[in-house]
């Protein structure tokens, strides 16, 4: 797939039970399923491209990997040295989830990815994990992939992260498990949590206090995994978004985790005008329920606090600000520049190329509202990207192009998109 043209629409109303289930939450129940004495039983996995390579991960580092199709199950007696070169595709989060896992494991792995994720910035990582013990090695001073990692003896740490990152967090509470002593972990406004969740709810001893974590390591393995997956808000926002902005519309977003760390867009959504309504419908690893998105006139907003919670969805809470009335603004949103591509400027630019009035700067941006244009937008191989400007041309008429990224993410994302608005891919 290398373009898609959309055509505008005047209204729709939907209910979607088929969003992609939750890439985060997929990610970790594979590799935590590494860690657990049994067999973790794992249902409406997210089968992208992505979490596919975490899983063939964890079936080349010696677990037995079952699946026929509705459930996963997954048992390991060990990390064992792989064969191959271990690729991750393009996706950060299990790089960076595995440098942690497999830091203290005994052998020899090499972690890899495709174009994009060998140039992003993977130092927020090795640096603390190489402070402790851990034996990195890789282009850019073990900055850049491939990474070569040996396992080696980790020390208890004290580690004040300087950034609010879910994936450099994880990482450090997957080191801390296997390290010689307890380990405290603080950061400076509360990232996304799902690894305490899923932790603790396997027998971890995971304490959150406020802003700090303190692990203590495994005296032994860990409770299997039992779990469904709940649909992912990130990959559900692009419809809320469809829906906000489209003058008469409505959607219902089914089985989504509601986990305040990952409704936060929705929130913003919110406070931009939009008629929102959650229900939550059960309360496990994760609370899950229903979101309703209705259209109302939007208006714009300031967004810095909390900007771990939706930094994925940005892109598409861009396309709000650019339906809304007044200057929306966007700060404290620096870790936008080492995503998948530097979304800070594939926005502005993909923006500008619509007709609406931006400005950049180091940590963020502003948006003006207006009339969108229909224009020609490059993704630059990310898929939130040019999921983003796809929903755009809901209002407006988009064609984007390079598209195969969206299967690192959403397979399902065009089955639903057709539901909404005719469509033409080449």
């Amino acid at each position: 797939m290398s373009k898609i043209v959309v055509n505008p629409v005047d209204s729709f109303s939907l209910n979607i039970s088929d969003i992609a289930p939750d890439k985060s939450i997929s990610h970790r129940s594979a590799m935590f399923s590494m860690l657990a004495d049994g067999e973790s039983q794992i249902t409406n996995f997210l089968r992208a491209e992505d979490t596919m390579n975490s899983l063939k991960i964890v079936q080349n580092l010696g677990a037995n990997v079952e699946d026929d199709g509705e459930i996963i199950k997954i048992s390991s007696d060990g990390i064992k040295e792989p064969f191959e070169i271990l690729d991750c595709g393009n996706s950060g989060t299990g790089m960076r989830l595995f440098c942690g896992l497999l830091s203290s494991a005994n052998g020899h792995f090499v972690l890899t990815g495709d174009k994009y994720l060998r140039s992003r910035p993977m130092k927020r990582v090795t640096r603390p994990l190489m402070e402790i013990g851990a034996k990195f090695d890789g282009r850019d001073d073990a900055n850049l992939a491939p990474l070569s990692i040996r396992g080696a003896k980790l020390k208890a740490f004290n580690y004040k992260s300087e950034i609010a990152s879910a994936q450099v967090k994880s990482c450090m509470i997957l080191a801390a498990l296997r390290a010689d002593g307890e380990c405290t972990y603080t950061e400076p406004e509360l990232s996304r949590d799902h690894t305490e969740r899923m932790l603790k709810g396997m027998g971890a001893d995971v304490v959150v206090d406020g802003l700090k974590t303190t692990i203590k390591p495994m005296k032994k393995l860990l409770n299997p995994l039992s779990i469904r997956v709940p649909a992912d808000p990130s990959s559900a926002f692009f419809f809320a978004v469809a829906a906000a902005i489209t003058p008469g519309a409505d959607v219902t977003l089914e089985g989504i985790t509601l986990n305040p760390t990952r409704i936060e867009a929705f929130k913003a959504l919110e406070r931009m005008g939009a008629d929102i309504v959650y229900e939550k419908t059960d309360d496990r690893y994760e609370p899950i329920g229903n979101i309703k998105v209705k259209y109302a006139p939007l208006k714009a907003i300031t967004v810095e606090d909390n900007i771990s919670w939706l930094i994925d969805e940005l892109p598409a809470l861009s396309i709000a600000f650019a339906c809304a009335d007044g200057e929306s603004v966007v700060k404290n949103a620096e870790e936008l520049r080492v995503k998948e591509s530097d979304r800070i400027s594939t926005v502005v630019e993909g923006l500008k190329a619509c007709g609406i009035k931006t400005t950049e700067y180091e940590d963020g941006y502003t948006v003006t509202g207006g009339e969108l244009k229909s224009s020609v937008v490059d993704s630059d191989g990310d898929h939130r990207i040019a999921m983003s400007f796809i929903i755009a041309g809901l209002r407006s008429g988009m064609e984007v192009t390079d598209l195969e990224c969206i299967n690192t993410s959403f397979p399902n994302f065009f089955e639903i998109l057709q539901r909404i608005t005719e469509i033409k891919i080449n």
